[in-house]
């Protein structure tokens, strides 16, 4: 029963690389690999175990507020793959969650320094990372929606979580040539963006997918025309 059960667990893996993740453009084997090493299911809340591989957005506590999920696998998964992470980044994350997106991150990268505003998600993301066995991630509890300065600069900042706009203080946290990807807008209509800082006054932003994403808490909101 056992051993069914694990086949179960790696065909479902399986089929969420072949069927969500690939379609998603999302072609590089290094990625695909670390899809396989990291245990998504380990980093799920133990209510939703059996959303572990679905195209979903997962509540990370019961009466959890909006923007306390984790991403769906082909978002987070796009997201990784864009920012190309090398083995001598620095990366800060925003919005650790449960910690998983901060295994994949560390996974490539020489060190990850994560904040989370939510002091029962710092205890489980520390927790869950702890058993999986990654030490190369730190996770501070804070609110990082201007960016976590503590450690600045990144080669490489990822915000779990969509914002209205990119604060101005959060972008001056990059490294010239670092790189940060996020979901930008607000419902119905975000884009998935990589930036790319080029010196010290200069960012590119590549536009990459549009997609739909709870807010990072406390996100900078949009200024709104008065009349």
């Amino acid at each position: 029963m056992a051993a069914a059960a694990v086949m179960n667990k790696e065909k479902a893996r399986f089929n969420m690389i072949q069927q969500q993740i690939r379609p998603w453009d999302v072609l590089d084997p290094g990625v695909l690999a670390l899809l396989s090493v990291v245990k998504r299911e380990d980093f799920v809340p133990a209510g939703h175990k059996d959303l572990a591989f679905v195209d979903v957005e997962i509540p990370l506590k019961a009466n959890a507020a909006r923007g306390q999920t984790m991403l769906a696998p082909r978002v987070e998964a796009r997201l990784l793959q864009e920012v190309a992470i090398k083995n001598t980044d620095k990366v800060l994350e925003i919005g650790t969650g449960s910690g998983y997106m901060a295994a994949l991150l560390a996974a490539k990268a020489e060190f990850v320094y994560s904040v989370e505003i939510d002091p029962e998600l710092v205890e489980l993301a520390r927790s869950n990372l702890e058993k999986a066995g990654v030490a190369n991630v730190s996770v501070d509890l804070g609110d990082a929606a201007q960016g976590w300065s503590l450690y600045a600069p990144y080669d490489v900042i990822v915000v779990s979580a969509s914002m209205p706009k990119l604060p101005e203080a959060l972008l001056r946290q990059l490294k010239i040539g670092g790189r940060l990807v996020a979901i930008v807008g607000e419902e119905p209509t975000m884009e998935a963006q990589l930036v790319k800082r080029t010196d010290e006054n200069a960012f590119s932003t590549v536009n990459l997918f549009e997609t739909a994403v709870a807010p990072l808490v406390n996100a900078t909101p949009l200024d709104k025309f008065v009349f």
